[in-house]
């Protein structure tokens, strides 16, 4: 894995600034330690920071075609690159290393920009061709891994693998935009396509963008996505034996390695399939990493035992204490944007253990978003039932007063939360979805803000990111909906963001067999009764795993990376909320009504309320703002 980065003048051939460029380049030093390389020409500059994989010896970046008239810095891995280097030498292409970073090249002159189309796997690159006067840039499918971008006001072009690349420029203004804070504060991330700071921009997933010199840039064009046909008539014994097949070819394909690989195996059923399925290609015992916590109500541990043991793998376990919560200003610096995921303390933690022993690690992340895993899909098809019963029209009065009327019960178990499921029933499905994937829900959220933020707002919501997917879904079966928004936001926005960043900061290569695109295709046109039956979220792949997995561990509630923020703001952590969230630069933003967010931390210290969730969310970003900004809050632009 690595880190790329580049300056590029779109409106002539200025000078490249090298010592900028070699900033933006180290900035990113722990997503490639092992060697750097930069291109720089009149106008266009090209850095790349490598971790070696795949051809140690030959496999330097950045990386040219044989006239070097064509140069590509590249951050990912081309799983099928052995299939496409004879296809391409048959058109009379010549291949100086068994790198996949040569196919690129290569591909981009036989097919231009449609060569991302013949690509499988994750991946983010860019690419100049001089002939052609053009840079082009390309991110995965999925959005495995990630690709920032700015146009300066002069008409330069910044692009890296993290937005503190282009921080390093020195260029790039610290303007926040308001628009991405009311999407952290709804979700917990900044959704694709906007970033933190209003004039840089995330290249979406499945997107490319090319600009040539002298002309004005264009927005990203897509070339892929994912359709929820449901359509697929297969048996269910034959869909087993398919999938089996599938999971099979897409974990071999990432067996490819010139240094140690493993696993992540948690103990839930995503990565002990991933495990299972390892053992059976790979000749040696599976390398697996686990991270075992001290508080037994989020510890799967033996769970993870119990799968290394009956596949006998080298099984490498860490103890994280309950306490462990010293990552906070770490995390912050980490991810450059405010973040708010707190599983992102144990992945971090679980990829420093593998670092120890691997430098490719398989993991198990994107089943739960294809095949119908989380428990929230399972409460949202119920609560559809009940609104399929009703016209909006009606819908939405009745069961809006209701919701209004009844007292507030966080307290009970969600089946007799009356007020929660009348405010879902007066809802459409894509409110009622984005309100339960809402950290701070839009009630809390629009006291949180104060009046003057509110105007900047000029209206926005959150929710306009899950109604823009949502018009594009072309499905309107209740979870083949919900699954494609979640494929567009929170897969990408915040599992692919957490794992990205958190191995990388370890120089840890991370792989995700179930994330072949080839396999999330085929899994849309299954019907839903293949993910979903009787209650039972994961159908088919539990079904296919019973000769693999005991049932002990798939027929299990699930757990989650959970850490007990609850706790921790009624203990440990309590002055450190008081003092990050009632002073400082959270307070003296002026973005938020103070009073609120004391009666939040109140309420929650007093037991009267559990608020655990969006004090999270706010001391995330407080430390944004203290790590990230560096600057005084006083001097901070605000974008208008």
């Amino acid at each position: 894995m690595c880190g790329i980065t580049g300056i590029f003048d779109t409106r002539g051939r200025r000078e490249i600034d090298r010592a900028a460029l070699a900033r933006m380049n180290e900035a990113q030093h722990h997503r490639g330690p092992d060697e750097g390389g930069m291109h720089v020409e009149p106008g266009v500059g090209l850095g790349h920071r490598r971790l070696s994989i795949i051809d140690l010896s030959t496999g330097q970046q950045p990386l040219y075609n044989e006239d070097q008239s064509v140069c590509v810095v590249f951050n990912g891995e081309i799983y099928n690159y052995q299939e496409l280097i004879p296809e391409l030498q048959a058109l009379g292409h010549v291949f100086h290393t068994r790198s996949d970073t040569e196919v690129i090249v290569h591909a981009w002159e036989a097919w231009g920009e449609d060569c991302v189309k013949r690509f499988r796997g994750m991946f983010a690159f860019a690419l100049w061709d001089r002939n052609r006067e053009t840079l082009f840039l390309a991110r995965d499918r999925l959005g495995v891994k990630p690709l920032y971008y700015a146009l300066l006001a002069d008409g330069t072009l910044l692009f890296g693998s993290e937005l503190k690349s282009l921080l390093a420029h020195g260029g790039l203004p610290k303007e926040i935009d308001p628009l991405a804070v009311e999407e952290y504060f709804a979700l917990g991330y900044v959704a694709e396509p906007r970033a933190i700071f209003k004039q840089a921009r995330k290249l979406p997933p499945a997107s490319t963008l090319a600009i040539r010199r002298g002309e004005a840039m264009g927005e990203p064009r897509e070339y892929w996505d994912v359709c929820f046909s449901l359509d697929n008539t297969i048996s269910d014994a034959e869909a087993y034996e398919e999938l089996t097949a599938r999971l099979n070819e897409s974990i071999r394909l990432r067996l490819m390695s010139e240094v140690p690989l493993g696993a992540f195996l948690s103990g839930g059923v995503d990565s002990s399939a991933v495990v299972a399925l390892m053992a059976g290609l790979s000749p040696d015992p599976v390398n697996t990493c686990s991270i075992a916590f001290s508080d037994p109500a989020y510890n799967e541990a033996e769970f993870a035992k119990m799968v290394a043991g009956r596949y006998k793998t080298h099984h490498y376990v860490d103890l994280v204490e309950s306490d462990d919560f010293d990552l906070i200003d770490t995390l912050a610096r980490l991810y450059d944007e405010p973040y708010a995921d707190s599983s992102a303390i144990p992945t971090y933690r679980v990829c420093q253990l593998a670092r120890r022993h691997v430098t490719v690690a398989l993991s198990g992340d994107g089943g739960d978003e294809s095949f119908g895993g989380y428990r929230r899909y399972k409460l949202h098809m119920m609560e559809e039932q009940m609104r399929s019963a009703l016209p909006l029209g009606v819908r939405r009065p009745l069961f809006g007063m209701l919701g209004t009327l009844f007292p507030k019960a966080d307290w009970a178990p969600r089946v007799f939360r009356a007020k929660s499921t009348f405010e879902g029933l007066a809802r459409t499905s894509v409110e009622a979805y984005f309100h339960s994937m809402s950290l701070i829900r839009d009630p809390i959220r629009s006291q949180l803000y104060s009046d003057s933020f509110k105007a900047m707002l000029g209206g926005y919501s959150a929710i306009d990111v899950f109604n823009r997917h949502a018009a594009r879904a072309q499905t309107d079966d209740p979870l083949g909906l919900i699954q494609y928004i979640d494929l567009h936001t929170y897969l990408v926005g915040d599992i692919n963001t957490k794992v990205d960043r958190a191995s990388m900061a370890h120089s840890l290569e991370v792989r995700e067999p179930l994330m072949d695109h080839p396999l999330v295709e085929w899994l849309a046109t299954l019907p839903t009764s293949l993910k979903m039956r009787r209650g039972e979220g994961k159908f088919l792949l539990k079904k296919a795993m019973e000769p693999y997995l005991p049932n002990d561990l798939m027929y299990r509630p699930k757990m989650g990376f959970s850490v007990p923020l609850a706790r921790w703001f009624r203990g440990p952590l309590r002055q450190r909320v008081r003092d990050s969230l009632l002073k400082g630069p959270i307070a003296e933003s002026g973005w938020f009504n103070q009073r609120i967010i004391a009666q939040l931390v109140n309420e929650h210290e007093s037991g009267v309320r559990d608020h655990s969730t969006p004090i999270w969310t706010l001391l995330m970003y407080d430390a944004f703002l203290r790590c990230v900004m560096d600057q005084s809050v006083g001097e901070m632009r605000v974008a208008a």
